[in-house]
């Protein structure tokens, strides 16, 4: 099917004529660009501290803990294998940013749209969430308005995110190994109470915490329940990290750099992050004065109007070692939370650097970091996050539509289609709907709800493309030779000599 009138490569709009490829010789191995950077993401104590903050009473945990790390592996296999790999593999075989290579899916003009200019817009949202808690975060300590420390925080990892992967990569070496230090200090101190653990008894303090905090519970999670919620939490944070693995993969050497990066940055990542937020959970249950003191930290709470949960892992840090701890321990989370900040930024300038490629990045970038100080210091990032959850949606069936069109190429990459690839926007649109059915549903309990949102929105996408496809629902591809092609491959060794007799 043709969506229009086919068009020729000088018809083509200006950012797809324009990009360029990523030369091969100024990639990267794995462990210095894809991996530090996407572990620094899940490394975020946003991310981690909630592993068991899902679901009814008892969270995630309410089916014990081999439920929860099931439900946690699956989703961290879904996350590189589904909503990372392809994207990955398609990056390195261009060259070519997200922006360029959705074009395949969603048509050289659609592609503009999505996955191209929206994703660069709704990371300066994500910015501005990241800079209104750092900036809370870090008022408590540094003698400075919290308002004052959004801007620079922002501004800071505009910059950084500006300058490319190499210097998000070089920020997240060195930070996320305070995250991984404060995991590994909250496990010595709850290990050896873990084995008290029971999910009765952790239901039980749960209620009795919700109840001094003026909440009510709501039903446990089943076994089934536990892995559908683990899955739907880790996916629905990465979904829109897995399609930025285009970017990149676009520094990668070869497909075992893509491998590699995605296994440690983010399969490995997520294991290791939510897993021990789990275990720091379970292991301070487990002690014999947990449900006092989880009472009256809910009292202190309340008293004060501040959120507290026994299923966040930072809210029990005052309990598992002090409150003095408490403030020190934030702040530093906060400083690490800044390659998570730097992500969002680099995401961004490469969308504005692709799709508008005749405006001065720093002019686009430094409007797009404004906005996000605004959001930040107006406390509109604060609700945010609901929103995030929405758009964030619509990357499981952009995943799932991409993937099967890498399938369906043998591979590779076909190059922009004209228009808008009709294919590409039925499966974003139906997976999109279904992605959002939780949220609805919270909204108004008449409207069905699915299980693994994210993870249905993928599979909704992938199958309506693949249905679109075969019934030719495709725009026609335009012929263009901007592509990388594969890498070169290393000259052989010269021919030696017989050895003389």
């Amino acid at each position: 099917m043709s969506n229009g009138q086919p068009q020729t490569p000088s018809q083509l709009p200006s950012y797809v004529a324009s990009a360029a490829n990523n030369p091969w010789d100024k990639r990267a191995p794995w462990f210095k660009t894809t991996a530090p950077t996407y572990a620094g993401i899940f490394l975020w104590f946003v991310f981690w501290q909630e592993a068991a903050n899902k679901g009814g009473l008892g969270g995630t945990l309410a089916a014990g803990l081999p439920a929860a790390f099931l439900g946690l592996i699956l989703g961290a296999l879904i996350c590189h294998f589904l909503f990372y790999l392809v994207p990955g593999l398609l990056g390195m075989k261009t060259g070519l940013p997200l922006y360029i290579v959705g074009t395949s899916t969603f048509g050289a003009q659609g592609g503009f749209l999505m996955p191209g200019f929206l994703m660069g817009v709704l990371q300066f949202g994500w910015l501005g969430v990241n800079a209104y808690f750092s900036g809370q975060g870090l008022s408590q300590v540094i003698p400075l308005p919290a308002q004052v420390l959004m801007i620079i925080w922002a501004v800071l990892a505009a910059f950084i995110g500006l300058k490319g992967i190499q210097y998000v990569a070089r920020v997240a070496t060195y930070l996320p190994l305070i995250p991984v230090a404060i995991l590994l200090i909250l496990l010595v101190n709850t290990l050896g109470t873990l084995g008290n653990f029971t999910p009765d008894a952790f239901k039980v303090t749960h209620q009795a915490v919700l109840g001094e905090m003026g909440e009510k519970a709501e039903p446990a999670l089943c076994f089934g329940g536990v892995l559908a919620a683990m899955m739907a939490y880790t996916v629905g944070f990465f979904a829109t990290a897995g399609a930025a693995g285009v970017d990149f993969g676009m520094n990668s050497r070869h497909s075992k750099d893509v491998h590699w990066g995605g296994l440690i940055g983010v399969a490995l990542a997520t294991i290791v992050t939510a897993g021990a937020a789990l275990l720091i959970v379970a292991g301070a249950s487990g002690a014999s004065t947990f449900q006092p003191d989880a009472a009256q930290a809910a009292k202190d709470a309340a008293a004060a109007k501040q959120p507290f949960s026994v299923l966040r892992a930072t809210d029990l840090i005052p309990i598992i070692l002090s409150k003095g701890a408490y403030k020190w321990i934030m702040f530093l989370l906060v400083i690490s939370a800044l390659p998570g900040a730097c992500f969002s930024s680099f995401i961004a300038a490469n969308s504005f650097k692709t799709t508008l490629p005749k405006v001065n990045p720093f002019i686009s970038v430094g409007i797009g970091a404004l906005v996000s100080i605004v959001l930040a210091v107006t406390a509109l990032a604060n609700k945010a996050q609901d929103v995030f959850a929405i758009v964030g949606a619509s990357f499981g069936p952009i995943c799932g539509a991409m993937m099967v069109d890498y399938l369906l190429s043998c591979g590779k990459w076909t190059g922009p289609r004209a228009g808008f690839n009709p294919a590409g926007w039925i499966a974003w649109a139906v997976g999109f709907i279904v992605g959002i059915l939780p949220n609805l549903h919270a909204w108004n309990a008449s409207i069905p709800s699915v299980p693994a949102a994210p993870v249905a929105a993928f599979i909704v996408g992938a199958v309506l493309y693949f249905i679109c496809a075969k019934v030719g629902l495709m725009s026609p591809v335009i012929p263009w030779s901007g592509t990388a092609g594969p890498a070169p491959a290393p000259a052989p060794a010269p021919a030696q000599p017989p050895a003389a007799k």
